[in-house]
């Protein structure tokens, strides 16, 4: 959990998603199918990785645009690049075969990141990252500008984004 700060309005959404989960075996979870098609892309289920996914979804829901792709790593030049994490910015991690994205919502008292994202562990979540895993931070262009100060939580580190 991480203390709120004043956060930006699309974290402020993505925290509603909060514990949506992927539907186990061979259903799909509709809320998730529904943020591919929000975005237009192809995918109709759940088990295609959707972190991008559930980034995209909550950006163009909060009238920013996306993406809109279901690849993590089309983040690493989506909007404008900042040199330190802050509440609310996108952030991309490399991982073994692919990537991720999610939202970053504060640091824990050994500096891991903090991310809300989707896909995490198949679900919606706060997951602890190492900040060597980030390949960027970045925020929507046209937003103020925010502060680089992280507020102090904790989450498990995460384990699986796949």
């Amino acid at each position: 959990m991480v203390d709120h700060i004043a956060e930006p309005r699309w974290l402020t959404f993505a925290r509603k998603y909060s514990g949506l989960k992927e539907v186990a075996g061979s259903g799909n979870n509709p809320e998730i199918v529904a943020m591919w098609k929000k975005l237009g892309l192809p995918f109709r289920d759940d088990a295609t990785p959707w972190c991008a996914g559930f980034v995209g979804f909550v950006l163009e829901s909060s009238g920013i645009k996306s993406t809109r792709s279901g690849l993590a790593l089309s983040y690493e030049k989506w909007g404008q690049a900042l040199k330190a994490p802050a509440v609310g910015c996108v952030v991309t991690f490399k991982r073994t075969g692919g990537g991720h994205v999610g939202f970053v919502v504060g640091k824990d008292a050994s500096g891991n990141l903090l991310v809300l994202g989707g896909n995490q562990a198949d679900a919606v979540n706060i997951k602890g990252f190492p900040p060597a895993r980030a390949t960027s931070y970045r925020w929507p262009a046209g937003e103020p500008l925010p502060s680089t100060s992280l507020p102090i939580g904790s989450a498990a580190i995460s384990t699986s984004e796949a």
